[in-house]
């Protein structure tokens, strides 16, 4: 059984205690694909490094988080394009649009999100997308560059049955995590009406750590809590969530 994080930030300070360990914790319970998004420049390095460490297990991205679309972000956007005419990587992400914590960035997110979509059809990559109290924001951008070359995940889905079949017209499959083992977390009520062929596993650690962790560091060896969740929700066994879930991926990431 190969289990597939589509979504962790394993160069988190949050880990530098414990990094190797905990990575391989979860090469021990056949989690051995992590796909490691970025944030902004400062994290490259260490990325990289990450990389260079576990070459057979660590696939990265390049981008510009929303949240970190600054005054700089011109300078970032720049960094961004250099990363990607150097090397490869395996997506463009996280990318998005976030009004949780300052909705007064919008217009530069919007400007920020567009441009980084057109590198990735540069590139022929998949996106991967933050959305956060902005789903309307992020479907009014992919409405406008929607084609047969956007395609990628919709990181961390929270929204309605509705919004996930919006997301998934503009070729997105949804990264399931944590949020569906909580109790209020909704989308565990209308999973089972989305097919598997659809749907991705992640833990976006260290944050949203599933049940009977939450509110505690997540790490990618509690992706076994998703997996066991989605098992119930789709009865049928954790074997087949992680082979379907893994070769979504595979589709999408191209490895």
């Amino acid at each position: 059984m190969i289990i597939t994080d589509t979504h962790t930030h394993l160069y988190s300070e949050a880990f530098d205690e414990d990094r190797y360990e905990m990575i391989k914790r979860a090469l021990s319970q056949n989690v051995s694909r992590f796909f490691i998004p970025a944030i902004d420049s400062t994290y490259t390095n260490s990325m990289l490094q990450l990389e260079q460490d576990f070459p057979e297990h660590i696939f990265l991205m390049m981008g510009l988080h929303p949240t970190h679309v600054k005054e700089n972000y011109k300078e970032e956007l720049k960094h961004v394009e250099d990363m990607l005419a150097k090397r490869r990587f395996y997506a463009v992400g996280e990318i998005g649009i976030d009004l949780y914590w300052d909705k007064s960035t919008l217009g530069i997110q919007q400007e920020a999100f567009k441009h980084q979509i057109q590198l990735a059809k540069k590139y022929k990559l998949p996106i991967a997308i933050h959305c956060r109290e902005a789903f309307d924001e992020i479907f009014e951008v992919l409405e406008t560059e929607k084609s047969v070359d956007l395609f990628g995940i919709f990181h961390c889905f929270t929204g309605t049955l509705e919004q996930a079949h919006q997301a998934i017209s503009y070729n997105m499959k949804l990264g399931i995590g944590g949020v569906a083992t909580f109790k209020n977390g909704k989308i565990d009520q209308f999973l089972n009406q989305i097919n598997l062929q659809h749907i991705v596993l992640e833990t976006d650690a260290p944050y949203l750590a599933p049940v009977p962790y939450r509110g505690k560091r997540n790490e990618s060896v509690y992706i076994i809590k998703v997996l066991e969740r989605l098992s119930y929700i789709y009865n049928i066994s954790l074997e087949e969530i992680a082979e379907i879930t893994t070769q979504n991926s595979k589709e999408v990431f191209g490895i």
